[in-house]
This record gives structure tokens, sequence and C-alpha cells, in this order.
């Protein structure tokens, strides 16, 4: 079988048409060969998806910093501290899809680079401010930045592949060069932000075909095999008909409620997990130390769903049963007053543990049933951008005058979690029933349509995951 590929054919094809190689007849065949593939996966894995998560995971520590003294030092009252973690979710919502179409005229690395940067300077501009007004200024400019970083990564992750220890250090640097320990949680991490930026620009990656950490050889498997992936449900040209097709898909809406329920849940203990500890019993730098292990059995667990959902390619089931993990937390917590602290702390555990679990599996979920390289952006922006407005939800159901009960809280987020339990589940039977439509011969009538070949997953040979 001839693997030979022209250079030139290699440096035309983007990936917004990298259907081309499974479509065109003139081009020569391109045999997958296993062993490589596998070599390929594993490049991919250590070069794609830990830098973008290192580079998306440094400076989340406002929790930390709550209880760290800067409520007090900046005279936040009542609901002060929820404002300030509203108004974050404002630009982020409204940006996140422009944010998406933008990184396609920009390269990636420069576009998530750049934009970390900014992020990483008004972080470090959060442990100087002086007032909560100056805090709710800085948590604004925050949200625009970090808008387009997320959805980015998801997007750019996609066309790679088919389907608290800080906070505890530097609470110990309180009074050095005059500053409390929580503008230093800030500061620190700030620079960190915008040093890590700077590097980013050269080890983010930026497309396929023009991956500088490739050989020749493997963006021709690459691309080769994602070609196979998709078939011809490619959607590259964004006309009034695609448009339709995009913004008229109930699965994309579907899909930001699924994502506004289960985000709820991974917001609220990144915001409140280190004030819920205090409400234990424990100390400020106790419940920072007791925050690190919650996160890294999280981190693993996510981990290994991850790879059981991909080996048995299956997304549903594993949704739901970290939704009941979750819920078993919740009901814990709600009877905290009649269990000890010690299995109070185990509820913390089940609720991250399983809420984390189920939120990368939503997103990776609705991604597998986009086809088409404009659908696949928008949607994925859409669903994260909008469903975001749960994180508007988790700044403010935990109500201070609750504490340490905060019933609120947990009812609203045991509520949200298992709405997107119910999208979950007409999702997976929406999906079913399309499939059989298609199997049946359903959908052949696009075939004559005018735009077929751009018509994303509703061309009728897309068959949907679930």
């Amino acid at each position: 079988m001839d693997t030979h590929i022209a250079d030139d054919k290699l440096k035309e094809l983007h990936v917004e048409d990298r259907t081309v190689l499974a479509n065109d007849r003139k081009a020569p065949a391109f045999e997958i060969d296993p062993v490589a593939e596998k070599k390929l996966l594993r490049k991919l894995d250590m070069r794609v998806v830990p830098v973008l998560w290192l580079l998306d995971n440094i400076d989340t520590s406002g929790g930390n910093a709550a209880i760290q003294g800067m409520t007090d030092d900046l005279h936040m009252v009542g609901n002060d501290y929820n404002i300030a973690l509203f108004i974050f979710f404002v630009p982020y919502i409204l940006f996140e899809v422009p944010s998406n179409i933008l990184i396609k005229k920009i390269s990636p690395s420069t576009w998530l680079s750049g934009i970390m940067f900014c992020w990483g300077i008004v972080t470090i501009g959060q442990g100087c401010v002086t007032s909560k007004g100056g805090l709710i200024a800085c948590r604004f400019l925050l949200g625009l930045f970090e808008s387009g970083f997320f959805p980015g990564c998801t997007y750019l992750i996609s066309m790679y592949y088919r389907s608290g220890l800080l906070a505890y250090g530097i609470a110990h640097m309180d009074g050095v060069a005059g500053y409390e320990g929580w503008r230093w949680i800030f500061i620190l991490e700030g620079l960190l932000t915008a040093v890590f930026a700077v590097l980013g620009k050269f080890f983010i990656v930026d497309w396929p075909e023009t991956a500088k950490f490739l050989t020749e050889e493997e963006k021709r498997l690459l691309i080769a095999r994602l070609a196979v992936d998709v078939a011809d449900s490619k959607m590259y040209t964004l006309d009034s008909r695609a448009r339709k097709r995009i913004f008229g898909d109930w699965k994309m809406y579907l899909g930001v409620v699924m994502y506004f329920g289960i985000v709820n849940t991974g917001y609220a203990t990144s915001f409140f997990t280190p004030t819920i500890l205090t409400g234990m019993g424990y100390s400020p730098i106790q419940a920072q130390i007791h925050s690190i292990p919650i996160f890294i059995v999280a981190a693993v667990v996510c981990v290994c769903v991850a790879l059981s959902t991909d080996y048995f390619r299956h997304r549903y089931a594993f949704c739901m049963l970290g939704i009941c993990v979750a819920t078993t937390g919740y009901a814990m917590l709600f009877n905290q007053d009649r269990i000890p602290v010690g299995a109070q702390y185990a509820a913390i555990f089940l609720i991250v543990s399983g809420g984390y679990t189920c939120q990368p599996i939503t997103i990776t979920w609705i991604n597998n049933n986009m086809g088409g390289h404009y659908k696949r952006a928008i949607s994925s922006a859409m669903m994260i951008g909008f469903g975001n407005a749960g994180g508007i939800v988790a700044s403010n159901i935990f109500i201070t005058e609750e504490a340490p009960g905060y019933m609120t809280g947990y009812g609203t987020s045991l509520g949200l979690l298992w709405l997107c339990g119910i999208c979950c589940t007409v999702f997976l039977f929406g999906v079913m029933y399309e499939n059989r439509k298609r199997e049946r011969g359903g959908r052949d009538y696009r075939l004559e349509e005018p735009d077929f070949g751009n018509q994303g997953d509703d061309t009728p040979n897309f068959r949907f995951t679930y």
C-alpha cells in the first residue's frame, strides 16, 4: 500500500478541511500502522494535554485567599465576596464564542499565551487592591481574559484527538515586605502565570499540520487518522445554511444545560471548599492543607474514568456514576450535624471527585457528536460559555449567614447536579433515536441538498456516540 502523500498536499491541508483525505479519491491511500499510531498517541498525550492543563490551573486560589484574611482586610461583609465571584462570569460567558472564532485567525500559541499573560498581570493586581471595588474590577478583567482559554484548549485538543499546596506555603509569607498572606497568593500566582504565558508561546501547540514537535510522517498519520474518524461530516464554510444547522441543533442547547448543571458543583467546591473546611473546625492553614488531597484524589479519579470511558467507548454510564457519587456526598453533608468531622471531610472527597469526573465527560460527549470544524468550535464555546452561568449560581448560593450548614448551597448544587443527569438521559435517547432513523435511511434526503459536504453531523453517514 502506497503511504506517500505529497508534502505540498500536507501544507495546503488545514485542520478545518481535514476530512479531504477521506473523500479525495485522487489522493493516494494512507495505511494507518497500529504501532505508529500508538506511538503518535503517546507523544500527543505527553505534549498536548499536560501543558494546556498546567497553564489553565495555576491561579485558582480565590477560595484560599478568602480564608487567609482577604475579606477582613478589604472590609468585605455579607455577600460582598459572592459578588466578587459573580462578576467574573459576566465577561467570561459573553466572550467565549468570539474567542473561539478568533483562535482560527490567530495561532493558538500566540492567542492562548497572550490572554494568559494578561490574566497573570490582572492576578498580580488582585494582590495589590485596597478595596472591594478594586477586587471586583480585577475579577471582571480576569473573566474577560480567561474567557477564551478553556474553550480554546478544548477546541485545540479536539483537533488532535478523536473523540491548594502553593496556597499553604504562601500563607506563611504573611507580613513579608508588608503584604498580607492573601496578597502574596495572588501576586506570586500572577507572576507564575505571566512567566508561564511567555514560555507558553513556545510550548503551546498550534494546528496539527504546523506542529513542530511532530515529524512529517507523524503529521500525515495524524491527519489521515482524523480524516477516517470524521468521514464526510465536514463543515468548513460558515454560510447561512451552516449557521442555521449550527444554531438550530438541539444537541448544542441541551449540552449547555448539561454543563450548566454539572459545572456548578465544580465552581462551588473550588470557591468554598476552604471555607467549608474552616466551618468544620479547621484553622485557615489546616484548611489549606486538608484541601490538597481532595483535589489530588479527584484528579486521579478523573484520569482513571477518562481512560475507562475511552476503553469502553461509552460516556453516559460514567457520567451518571459521577453524579451518583457526588449525590452521596451531598446527602452526607445534609446530615452533617449527625456525623463526625471525618465523615464530613470524606463527603467533600465524594462531591469533588464525582463532580469533576462528570464535567469533562459532558464536554467530550458533546464534542464527539458535533461534526465539522465551525460547528465544533462554536458549540464547544457555547457549551462552556453559557454553561458557565452555573458559576454565577455557585458564587451566590453559599450564604455566609448559613455557615457552617450551607443548606441553600448544598440543596441548589444537588438539584443542578440532577438537572445535568436528566439532560444526559434525554441526550442519550435523542442520539439513539437519530442513529436508528439514519440506519433506516430517514435522513438520506440530505444527500441531495445543495450544501451536502458542508453539513457537519447532519450528513446521513454520521453516527452519534453515547
